[in-house]
């Protein structure tokens, strides 16, 4: 399901999650309102013709792809004051859904001079992040895995300690390149070792971040 809003981003106060150039990418962008995406709707599909870039202006969204016999790749989970959609051809080569519900905007250039400016550092940023994906994936350690993802998610939401889970455990195990059971398995160990605690399926608290940094060497 999809709703459109008249919410507008404010660009003088932005959420702490924002990334940098964002607002002036946001100013050299065509007015748009905020589409609501319910959770599990698709935003765009794989094959579909590439158009504007998307702002995620609350919630969470995740990107992927479908294997040849059916099997999902989570590649990216982009956050409030995230962009994403970047594509090299004229296709999108993944699927975007939103997660638990989000509010998407459009973002389609009023100069196409001046949004370069802003577009080249978030592109970069967006490239970076896949490589840093690739790194984890690589790791052979799973808990060295889960210690690299939390420490990702606690940097990005520019937490202390206690880091939102707008996914699901599954969704974890996509992006991972794990099993459910491994994912479910690891936090427990993680907890056990009072590195983390579990107040809830949607939050973790971090009590030793140095503990998470020292999996990751």
């Amino acid at each position: 399901m999809l709703v459109q809003t008249n919410f507008r981003i404010d660009t003088t106060t932005q959420p702490r999650s924002v990334q940098p150039n964002v607002p002036s990418l946001v100013a050299q962008s065509r007015p748009s309102v905020v589409a609501f995406f319910a959770d599990k709707a698709p935003i765009y599909a794989q094959g579909a013709p590439a158009g504007p870039l998307y702002l995620v202006e609350f919630g969470a969204v995740r990107i992927y792809r479908l294997t040849a016999d059916g099997r999902r790749q989570i590649s990216a989970f982009h956050f409030a004051g995230e962009v994403f959609g970047f594509e090299s051809g004229d296709e999108h080569q993944f699927f975007a859904e939103s997660i638990g519900g989000a509010g998407i905007r459009a973002l389609r250039p009023t100069s196409a001079g001046r949004m370069a400016e802003s577009l080249l550092p978030l592109a970069l940023r967006s490239l970076s992040r896949a490589q840093q994906h690739l790194l984890v994936l690589g790791r052979q350690n799973a808990r060295e895995k889960m210690a690299a993802f939390l420490l990702d998610l606690s940097e990005r939401q520019e937490t202390d300690r206690f880091i939102d889970l707008p996914m699901q455990r599954n969704d974890i195990a996509d992006y991972l390149g794990l099993t459910f059971e491994t994912v479910s398995r690891i936090l427990r160990k993680l907890k056990d070792a009072e590195t983390i605690r579990l107040p809830s399926i949607k939050q973790i608290e971090v009590l030793d971040f140095a503990g998470l940094r020292a999996l990751c060497k």
